[in-house]
């Protein structure tokens, strides 16, 4: 799910490039189905210029604020919003689409996002949600989203996303899960349906009777249904309406209309560092990503290395924690040293918290931990798999200390590779998985590690 805010500043008449595409993305996996941009890790204002005049047509600026309490994803969502307006102009933009990307399991900061966003750039005149992610197998049809799961389309309540101990929810509907997300602040029976038929038969003049920021929910199936829906608003938006989109990953591909990825994920072997084994780093503790650490660790090369998170619900010492980092450390380079890959998780269980708030203090310590094992791994390693999504933007943003990096292109479905500057001081020059808790089939994260292999 994200928000897509559709900005036009030129007269609906004039001619000229394409919209840049600003994409604010509450972690770092949303830039899973385009390439050849960059990802902002900071966004002050020229850190912000500087993305905005890449020579791509989509930038995308990591808030991270999925891993966030809700006052701080309001607070970082509206600073966001503020710098843009003073880095659109000094960039010389002129027509652009803004775009805050959110989970397609419909887990977020919804409505707090969409809030701030109408709030600082509004007005609109509707908001839309189109969770749908075809990669990821999350389609939605009859206003119902369903995850897949097995060939089998599952009502995304039905799953275990729907029990996420900050984000769960009760319905699959999204007229339903609109109204329990804003407290029945807007109405299921308020809740505008843009259905399989609507989109293929053309919705131009639906879109152009919304107004005061009706709340509308958009189906998927295929990427063709959200291509056409794309143009649609798109018209609609150069006639002079305004929208705010609460969506997924696939509508950025119908807005990027990128060609194929330079290098394709087959050959993503030649960006490994002298051919050099890596390291694989695993904080998401969804049941799928246990599937796919299973998997892995039966590939030869691999080495398990576990961090057992069970004290530390409890509390632990600055010694007992330095002692845990010696040992994961000591562990990771011996493994190195001897040519294999160590693959260094979390452990398996979900444990309780007596609040969201502890739950998320809790997540921050062990993502701290995570760093400071990936600040100390070896550095010849030849590539880093980061797997979750809060995993995955720390890994940017605070374990590598990146400002900005250019986004190559997927390695699988789904799951983006970055490559750090040249002149980077501890990694110049790695490839590195951006990959989501919730992607891909049990051999995916084996297949990502196989493809750096040249397997």
């Amino acid at each position: 799910m994200a928000p897509l805010v559709m900005e036009r500043v030129m007269a609906a008449d004039a001619q000229g490039a394409d919209p840049k595409i600003i994409v604010l993305d509450d972690d770092p996996t949303g830039s899973q189905t385009v390439h050849s941009c960059l990802l902002l890790m900071q966004w002050d204002v020229d850190t912000l210029v500087e993305g905005l005049r890449d020579r791509a047509p989509i930038v995308f600026i990591l808030t991270n604020t999925r891993a966030l309490p809700p006052d701080q994803a309001d607070a970082i969502t509206r600073t966001v919003c503020h710098n843009l307006k003073l880095a659109i102009p000094q960039a010389g933009i002129e027509e652009f689409l803004v775009v805050s990307r959110s989970d397609s399991t419909l887990r977020g900061h919804y409505p707090i996002e969409t809030d701030a966003i109408a709030d600082e750039l509004g007005p609109f005149d509707a908001h839309c949600l189109v969770p749908a992610f075809f990669e990821g197998g999350r389609i939605t049809r009859d206003s119902i989203h369903y995850v897949m799961q097995g060939g089998t389309a599952v009502p995304a309540h039905e799953t275990e996303f729907a029990r996420d101990s900050v984000f769960g929810y009760r319905h699959s509907y999204l007229p339903d899960y609109v109204a329990e997300k804003t407290q029945g602040r807007i109405p299921t029976t308020a809740v505008e349906r843009f259905t399989l038929t609507d989109l293929r038969q053309g919705c131009r003049e639906r879109l152009m009777q919304l107004e005061a920021n009706t709340c509308a929910v958009v189906d998927g199936e295929v990427q063709a249904d959200l291509n056409r829906f794309a143009e649609d608003v798109r018209a609609a938006a150069a006639a002079g309406k305004r929208f705010l989109f609460r969506s997924a990953a696939s509508i950025l591909t119908a807005l990027a209309n990128l060609p194929p990825q330079p290098v394709a994920p087959t050959a993503m072997a030649q960006y490994v560092r002298g051919g050099k084994p890596g390291a694989v780093l695993v904080g998401s503790h969804v049941q799928k990503t246990t599937q796919q650490l299973a998997v892995l660790l039966q590939e030869p090369g691999t080495v398990p290395i576990e961090v057992d998170l069970h004290p530390w619900a409890e509390g632990i010492t600055p010694e007992g924690r330095s002692q845990v980092l010696t040992d994961v450390l000591a562990q990771a380079a011996t493994a190195h040293a001897q040519g294999q890959t160590p693959v260094i998780y979390t452990s398996r269980e979900e444990l309780t918290f007596k609040d969201i708030n502890t739950r998320l203090a809790f997540g921050q310590q062990v993502s701290e931990l995570l760093m400071d094992i990936e600040r100390g791994l070896p550095p010849t390693i030849g590539f880093l798999i980061s797997k979750g999504g809060i995993t995955s933007n720390d890994t940017l943003s605070t374990g590598l200390a990146l400002r900005t990096a250019r986004l190559l292109g997927q390695i699988i479905p789904g799951c983006s590779v970055v490559r750090t500057p040249a002149d980077h001081p501890a990694f110049p020059n790695l490839p590195v998985v951006l990959f989501p808790g919730n992607v891909g089939d049990e051999s995916a994260l084996a297949l990502a590690y196989r493809r750096f292999l040249g397997a």
